[in-house]
């Protein structure tokens, strides 16, 4: 389990190479990271683990991204757990998928991890997250980041 101001961000989806991006990209940032490969992965993970924010996949083996988002709404430790969903085509949710889970954000591939990092800042922020942890903020900040 996340110490309580330690950001914790889980990455989720079946392409290794998305996940070894926008890992990386969030390391980078001074966020701890933590992955899984599947929907069911990463409903164990953010079970166990109670993450500050799931970066998921939509299309997946298992569960889909949205069924992950629904599960975690319904348990009471992850309820209030943000979601960005990301997914390879131009998707868009119903209103019953968004109001029935924790997605704040959805992002189409191919995307920048620029823009990956700065919608996870955005979310975090807007849950009450912490963000980066203050040692890491001031040794990003002293390096000119």
């Amino acid at each position: 389990m996340a110490q309580q101001n330690e950001v914790v961000i889980l990455v989720c989806d079946d392409e290794p190479h998305i996940v070894q991006v926008v890992s990386a990209k969030l390391r980078n940032a001074g966020y701890k990271v933590c992955t899984a490969a599947d929907g069911d992965e990463s409903l164990e993970c953010a079970v166990r683990v109670r993450p500050t924010l799931v970066v998921t996949d939509y299309q997946m083996p298992g569960l889909s991204g949205v069924e992950v988002a629904r599960r975690l709404k319904q348990r009471p430790e992850t309820a209030a757990t943000p979601l960005l969903l990301l997914t390879a085509r131009g998707l868009s949710l119903d209103r019953s998928e968004l109001t029935d889970t924790n997605i704040r954000a959805v992002m189409c591939k191919p995307f920048s991890p620029r823009e990956i990092l700065a919608t996870v800042e955005q979310l975090i922020a807007a849950s009450g997250g912490v963000g980066r942890t203050a040692a890491t903020a001031s040794v990003s900040g002293g390096m000119g980041n």
